[in-house]
């Protein structure tokens, strides 16, 4: 069965915009956090990401990585605030190597978040928070916005979707292993996301924003179940 998970549209006067300053991505405050759900992404290799056999140290296939990131927060916590049942958008422009940084990044946070949620969200996915998102601090050189919105998501049988207005738009589908019921994976990996990853391909694939113009249509996937935590 589809899992939809939606939110109210709020007033433009609402909408918590934009510019995070960006001496903030260098400085962590050890927090208390954590978050298990999903991670799914489609970004502009044209084969299976080479980033997550390499750990960042081989280059993309195209020399960069253009990608947008969906995060299902099933449960999770910043401090005493619940963050279960939330969904995260990212768009990320990475010039190279994964592992060599300079990553550009905007997100795109669930317009249901408590104040308190939205901010222990955005310090978790800068890397402010320490713990698995830490090392966003030295990776991250730009946080070219941050912002409330409506992210839909969808996990449903082999596929996933996120729809965040005109500016994400994207469905990948899981590649089928030797087994039906088991999807190619790659697994026991050292990746910062997790240890076991799904490969994927996209089906339908757009990212308007920020001066962006990007497709990813059949262009490489990949669905990572998540548990993180900070500070350590």
């Amino acid at each position: 069965m589809a899992q939809h998970f939606t939110s109210k549209a709020i007033s433009a006067k609402a909408r918590i915009d934009n510019r995070m300053p960006n001496s903030m991505k260098k400085r962590i405050d050890p927090t208390n956090w954590e978050i298990k759900g999903e991670l799914f992404l489609n970004c502009s290799c044209t084969v299976f990401c080479p980033c997550v056999v390499s750990l960042g140290a081989y280059p993309p296939t195209e020399g960069y990585c253009h990608t947008w990131m969906g995060v299902a927060i099933d449960q999770g916590k910043f401090e005493n605030e619940d963050l279960s049942g939330l969904n995260i958008g990212l768009l990320v422009d990475i010039p190279g190597r994964m592992g060599e940084g300079n990553w550009k990044v905007a997100a795109y946070v669930d317009e249901r978040a408590s104040d308190k949620a939205y901010n222990g969200l955005l310090k978790i996915f800068s890397g402010q928070a320490g713990g698995t998102t830490g090392l966003f601090t030295m990776l991250v050189s730009e946080i070219i916005g941050a912002q409330r919105e409506k992210v839909e998501i969808v996990r449903d049988g082999n596929r996933r979707s996120i729809n965040i207005g005109k500016k994400i738009q994207g469905e990948i589908e899981m590649l089928q292993g030797a087994s039906p019921e088991h999807p190619v994976m790659v697994s026991n990996t050292k990746y910062w996301m997790g240890p076991d990853v799904i490969a994927a391909r996209g089906l339908r694939s757009r990212v308007r924003d920020y001066g962006r113009v990007w497709d990813f249509d059949g262009k490489s996937a990949e669905i990572c179940p998540i548990h993180w935590h900070g500070p350590r």
